[in-house]
């Protein structure tokens, strides 16, 4: 019953958001919420939602001044001669465009914070999408899907809970990895140059994008916001930020907020221009802000009520016995589903070790195991389980919806070409 109740809770959320129903925020609260309540959970519901919030707190206050600090940092200007450079560079082309997206996000991605990745790439070269008329649900695709094979990374996040989890070193979990990643990453620019090309062959026919959204981290330009004389400043300011959030010397959420406090200061002086930078800039935030914590509530009823737990168990208890000498290839191609509809702390900390158990009987290493269920990870960061989508779109100022829809088939391709360039060179 708990089972079919999480997979009825998923399935009533992505209808109604990919038909633009409810807006992601309402759907993330109500659903779950109606479905516990039906479910007998109700007297439970405060406790649950309570603990899905507070896990997600910290994370909801770092957005909301990350995404203040680099908004703001795009009305100085501080961008604006990386956009030019890039657009020199370029040209007028979608495909050089497209496939610098994916170098762009592949080198920032090494610092293996997610967050940080969109917020960055989206501020330097969602103007650049703008003056070439490129939609920006390209942009949004090719970034997660880079995203998605560097989240791979030990300090990413999933690697090391597999290590964790299993207590492997790195050695027999991610090194083992890295070619079936740059497989993944030739991908990904295969994806891009094709989008590019795609683009390019749309623009030359039917004109350029401008269905831009206002709300986007780039917004709308205002000459008089700009700070020239200001860039080395902020770009010193922004490379010490950079330094603290790679050290973590502080939280990050505090360096974000001390360091928004300290730019406003030095390039608006006058508290009207303060107010103003803050008002022009808070309804994104805000958006942002609440679908974080939308999500925690939604994965707080989740793990609460053990509806979690018991969709992973019941999806591997599907499995029939005698395929058990393929476990290492079933691990591989569920970790695609799985990962998509459980957080990365219920499948890797609740479902790979009765995976590896199983292995266990089956003469099959947890090595192995382990690094079947990373193949997922492509298609992971998709997931409306994950928040740090909802930073993407908002920064780029698409749908939640499309973008799934835009992305899904790639995400499901990267998933694909990792599992064989795993299965050819013996990595599972």
């Amino acid at each position: 019953m708990l089972t079919f109740l999480g997979f009825l809770m998923i399935f009533i959320f992505m209808i109604l958001i990919m038909n633009k129903k409810m807006t992601p925020l309402t759907a993330l609260v109500l659903v779950p919420v109606l479905i516990a309540v039906v479910a007998g959970f109700g007297p439970d519901l405060g406790k649950m939602m309570k603990d899905g919030v507070k896990e997600i707190a910290l994370t909801g206050v770092m957005l909301i001044f990350a995404i203040l600090y680099f908004s703001l940092m795009i009305d100085t200007g501080l961008f604006e001669p990386l956009v030019n450079a890039i657009l020199k560079a370029v040209g007028d082309n979608p495909v050089k465009t497209t496939i610098g997206t994916a170098l762009l996000t592949t080198l920032v991605s090494l610092d293996g914070d997610g967050s940080s990745t969109y917020i960055i790439v989206v501020a330097a070269l969602l103007p650049l999408y703008k003056k070439q008329g490129m939609n920006p649900l390209v942009l949004t695709c090719i970034i997660m899907l880079a995203g998605g094979i560097m989240n791979i990374l030990p300090w990413g996040g999933p690697t090391a809970r597999v290590m964790s989890s299993l207590k492997l070193g790195h050695t027999e979990i991610f090194v083992p990895m890295i070619p079936v990643m740059l497989i993944g990453l030739v991908w990904v620019f295969f994806v891009a140059y094709i989008l590019g090309v795609r683009e390019k062959k749309r623009i030359s026919k039917h004109g350029k994008y401008t269905k831009y959204s206002g709300q986007d981290i780039a917004g709308e330009n205002d000459p008089a916001l700009r700070r020239p004389k200001l860039i080395i400043v902020n770009l010193i300011l922004t490379i010490i930020l950079l330094c603290v959030m790679i050290l973590d010397i502080i939280p990050l959420g505090i360096a974000f907020m001390i360091a928004f406090c300290i730019a406003s200061l030095i390039n608006y002086p006058k508290l009207k221009d303060q107010q103003k930078i803050i008002s022009k800039h808070a309804g994104n935030a805000l958006s942002v802000a609440g679908m974080i914590f939308g999500a925690g509530i939604f994965t707080g009823i989740l793990n609460g009520t053990g509806i979690m737990s018991s969709m992973g168990n019941s999806i591997i208890s599907i499995v029939p016995k005698t395929w058990g000498g393929y476990l290492n290839i079933i691990t591989a191609i569920f970790s695609v589903p799985l990962t998509f509809f459980l957080t990365n702390d219920a499948y890797y900390f609740g479902i790979l070790p009765v995976i590896t158990a199983t292995g266990s009987q089956l003469n099959i290493p947890p090595d192995i195991l382990g690094r079947a269920s990373l193949v997922g990870q492509a298609s992971h960061l998709l997931s409306p389980l994950v928040p740090s989508t909802y930073l993407l779109v908002s920064l780029a100022g698409v749908e939640f919806s499309d973008h799934l829809k835009f992305t899904l088939k790639w995400a499901i391709g990267s998933s694909i070409v990792m599992l064989l360039g795993a299965l050819v060179l013996g990595i599972i």
